[in-house]
């Protein structure tokens, strides 16, 4: 009788948890009757096994996106640490601040006495952050989103991690609903070729396996530069060569973009580019540069850009407005995430 009640009560926290997440839940030793497992186990996104508390009520989160994901689930009160990057949404600012992404004080995440550590993995945070917090005896999971589809998967297991399947199933749901709404109007539609600019100077774009370049996909672009590196520099006149219908920035404010075209065109090498001359420039929010639920309003933002005709619209409709103004050293900067300070990267896996 015994061995049968835990086996059930193993079966009713894997059905709860673990089919929710994905990610292979197992019940750690069997408690008395009546109490829930004081940890279960899970494989996180890279493939690392973690012990994670049954109940998770103090998260600390290492990566902007991340922090977005708890806002978007509606677990904030929970969010007790964030990096200094995390600025969305603005009350993020508010939270106790663990430094940078790359470099976070160790100790002061520590003192916050989280019961889960978020970290993204192979995009922003070091294996060696994950591996110190572990060895201090703190559960780390690791997200590692590289699709839309992946934000999604993303969202659904740390939804069921932290006790929240409900709302991420219908987070999840809305988001899905947005995704196919978009599908169906570009439907048939022939891709635009795009230059998603990461950075001006040095020239550096998107690499196929980026979320970002599915996320073009579904916003009806296809990037001109098609190789497996994540972020390629790339030289202004093999640019030119490619000859982009457009060229696609994330402003590092959602009003405008700072880069003038105007001030790119007057470069040399830029005004051989058929776009900065006919003016055909896509801005969209910075919300495209991270892997979190709001990167799916910014690809509707993105795909009535490239595509008015789609939504009903003339493309006199949808021009962008361009500061005139000299460019800037930020300019153009991949709003902090991802850029290439890869982590968990150094050449062997997260285990």
């Amino acid at each position: 009788m015994r061995n049968a009640g835990q086996r059930i009560r193993v079966m009713m926290l894997a059905t709860g948890v673990a089919v929710a997440a994905a990610a292979h839940v197992r019940a750690q030793a069997a408690p008395p009757a009546g109490e829930a497992p004081a940890k279960m186990e899970v494989t996180d996104e890279v493939g690392r096994r973690v012990w994670i508390p049954a109940t998770v009520r103090r998260i600390v989160s290492l990566a902007p996106n991340l922090t977005e994901m708890i806002y978007a689930l509606g677990a904030q009160d929970r969010l007790v640490g964030v990096t200094d990057f995390c600025d969305y949404p603005p009350e993020a600012r508010q939270k106790t601040r663990i430094g940078g992404a790359v470099n976070p004080n160790i100790e002061q995440i520590v003192a916050l006495k989280p019961h889960l550590v978020l970290a993204q993995a192979f995009t922003l945070n070091r294996r060696e952050t994950v591996e110190e917090l572990e060895r201090l005896g703190l559960a780390v999971y690791a997200a590692n989103s590289r699709s839309v589809e992946g934000i999604l998967d993303s969202t659904r297991r740390i939804a069921a991690l932290i006790g929240a399947s409900e709302q991420g199933e219908s987070l999840t749901a809305s988001l899905r609903e947005k995704l196919d709404e978009l599908k169906r109007r570009l439907n048939r539609r022939a891709p635009k070729r795009v230059l998603f600019v990461v950075w001006a100077d040095p020239l550096v774009t998107i690499g196929r396996e980026t979320f970002l370049a599915d996320a073009l996909r579904l916003a009806g672009a296809e990037s001109v530069v098609d190789v497996a590196q994540d972020w390629p520099r790339i030289s202004l006149e093999e640019v030119v060569r490619l000859q982009p219908q457009f060229l696609v920035f994330a402003s590092s404010h959602s009003e405008s973009i700072r880069a003038t075209v105007e001030e790119l065109s007057a470069r040399p090498g830029w005004r051989g580019l058929e776009a900065i001359r006919k003016r055909r420039v896509a801005v969209v929010s910075e919300a495209i540069n991270r892997p979190a639920p709001r990167l799916i309003e910014a690809l509707g933002e993105l795909a009535r850009q490239l595509h008015p005709e789609a939504f009903g619209e003339k493309s006199e409709k949808r021009k962008v407005k361009i500061e005139n103004r000299p460019l800037q050293p930020d300019d153009c900067a991949f709003a902090i995430f991802y850029f290439p300070f890869s982590i968990f990267a150094s050449e062997r896996p997260v285990r």
